[in-house]
């Protein structure tokens, strides 16, 4: 059998070679690629970044490769690329537009014998990953708006409700867009508060202390997901949660931590799923008034298992749509 290569004719093909577009992601930090990446690094015959700035360069160049800060136009890397060469090109934060629509141009216009292209992702966004940005332009925001920098907690209390609500109707809207967007308000009221709270003198907490105290409560009270304890069943899962969460508190009375300000049925309500979760035999206080009234009902919905508050609302809303409809608006 014949093992020789064979002979390079001018009538035979020139290999054009491959460019690799190595993407990372800003949120990974720098010098943590995938193998393939630094497979791809090592193996190349030139590696080229336009950013002489970019976070990865110092990581490269520490793991002993050579990185040209160049920008090179499309003709100018497949013209690097023949003779079977490999061109790695780090991206910018950008994408190289510029690079990739002008490979684009090339290839269609049928003229160039284009290198083999390569997109080659070096580190990727974990779940998650977008919360660093909000953190990051909430950060931003409270240092350069006129607005955001004076706001305060109390100040901001309003907003939390609000968009608690807005929250609730669009679930009852079954709105996914709505949905999401509310999703989105409610959690930068979370992001804003701990931004401020970075700026305490005496007791400052950051996000991460925000998020770090409700992991740890999490895994605390989930001991059958996370320890030894057992759960097959949403009312054992409950009894683990109200039992570690009783040690936690240690609470002198089933209403503690009850927020009085709520609205008055969702009060009422709490009260009572307080009262019979703890096995009290509470009678109803009597008194003259719908109030009394209310609270009776409430304490019975609650005992059956309904949420007077949302069939409250949901009979409300069925009263606006007849309003509207009495005005010729239409639900």
């Amino acid at each position: 059998m014949n093992t020789t290569s064979p002979e390079v004719t001018p009538d035979t093909p020139a290999d054009p070679g491959r460019i690799v577009l190595l993407t990372t992601s800003h949120r990974v930090a720098p010098g943590l690629l995938s193998w393939p990446a630094w497979q791809a690094l090592h193996a190349a015959d030139r590696v080229l970044c336009a950013d002489g700035a970019h976070p990865q360069l110092p990581y490269l160049r520490e793991a002993g490769t050579a990185v040209d800060e160049a920008s090179p136009t499309a003709e100018e890397l497949v013209a690097a690329c023949a003779g079977g060469h490999t061109v790695v090109v780090v991206a910018t934060g950008e994408g190289e537009p510029a690079l990739t629509d002008g490979l684009a141009r090339l290839a269609g216009s049928g003229r160039v014998s284009m290198p083999d292209l390569e997109l080659l992702p070096a580190s990727y966004d974990l779940p998650g990953a977008r919360l660093l940005d909000l953190v990051q332009v909430m950060d931003r925001i409270r240092a350069e708006c006129p607005w955001s920098s004076q706001q305060t907690h109390k100040g901001l209390a309003k907003y939390g409700i609000e968009e608690a609500y807005e929250l609730v109707e669009a679930i009852e809207d079954g709105d996914r867009d709505e949905l999401r967007e509310e999703l989105g308000d409610v959690l930068l009221q979370v992001v804003f508060h701990a931004r401020i709270a970075e700026e305490h003198p005496d007791a400052p907490f950051s996000i991460d202390d925000v998020a770090g105290g409700i992991v740890t409560k999490l895994i605390h009270r989930h001991p059958h997901v996370f320890g030894d304890e057992t759960a097959t069943t949403p009312e054992e899962v409950k009894e683990h949660w109200l039992r570690t969460k009783a040690i936690e508190k240690q609470r002198e009375s089933v209403t503690d931590g009850i927020p009085l300000g709520q609205p008055g049925l969702a009060l009422a309500t709490k009260l009572a799923s307080r009262v019979r979760t703890a096995g009290l035999e509470v009678p109803l206080p009597k008194g003259e008034g719908i109030g009394y009234e209310l609270l009776a009902l409430a304490a019975g919905a609650e005992a059956e298992g309904v949420d007077p508050e949302a069939a409250l609302r949901v009979a409300a809303r069925a009263y606006r749509d007849a309003v509207r409809t009495a005005e010729g608006l239409g639900a």
